[in-house]
């Protein structure tokens, strides 16, 4: 399920053009998420039945997103992939079967923006994709179960008040008011976010911008899914 904050950024990005792109070796997915993007008014700028294909179909013309099958009998890794199509300039929305966790977090780890199931209703892969296309990221429930699912999943050691200002910040509270919240200075405040992306890098999981921090966040439970206080 789409939270009502992704919901609402399909809304607000109607009336701008979002361009997509779409890898699936299926024809029929392929061609059923093609016309569901065009009847939502989504520009589909190219397709390809391997990431290869696809890129060469782009050329030089910029997408927003590249809705990326993982189930692709190419021979190429998800890791290659991902790394791949984010080079082409765009995000990445993960579209796969529920049952491919470990697809999904090795998608996840190489900058997968989010992950929709193929079992979505259309309605929600729309919204995903505007979500994705605005440069957010979906801490969806497919997103947590690949994460839970990683046994080896190497977590950062945050203090409470570490936590406490990481919470709040990926939520989308400012700096400042971060601070004040707390009760701390803005200098202090920041220190601690100096703090949790040096333990984060030192795990081998840097989060150098806050949309990764968010990802980050909700990957270790310190986030709700969907939460997100920037409005109080």
């Amino acid at each position: 399920m789409i939270p009502a904050d992704e919901t609402a950024t399909a809304d607000r990005l109607s009336e701008a053009t979002v361009r997509v792109a779409i890898v699936d070796d299926h024809e029929s997915v392929l061609l059923g998420l093609k016309a569901a993007c065009l009847e939502a008014g989504y520009e589909v700028v190219a397709v390809g039945l391997t990431v290869p294909d696809l890129l060469r179909a782009l050329g030089t013309r910029p997408s927003d997103v590249v809705v990326l099958d993982l189930s692709i009998g190419d021979g190429l890794s998800v890791t290659h992939n991902v790394e791949a199509a984010l080079h082409s300039g765009a995000s990445v929305l993960v579209h796969s079967i529920a049952d491919r966790t470990a697809s999904v977090r090795e998608a996840l780890a190489a900058g997968a923006a989010g992950v929709i199931p193929k079992s979505a209703a259309t309605s929600t892969v729309i919204a995903a994709i505007a979500t994705v296309a605005a440069g957010g990221v979906l801490n969806n429930l497919e997103w947590a179960s690949a994460i839970d699912a990683d046994a080896e999943f190497s977590r950062a050691k945050l203090t409470a008040r570490e936590r406490d200002v990481l919470h709040l910040y990926a939520a989308g509270l400012p700096l400042k008011l971060v601070a004040a919240e707390l009760g701390i200075a803005t200098p202090t405040a920041r220190e601690y976010l100096d703090r949790v992306r040096a333990k984060y890098v030192q795990v081998g999981r840097p989060a150098p911008t806050k949309v990764d921090l968010l990802k980050r966040a909700v990957e270790d439970g310190i986030l709700a899914l969907g939460e997100n206080t920037s409005g109080r």
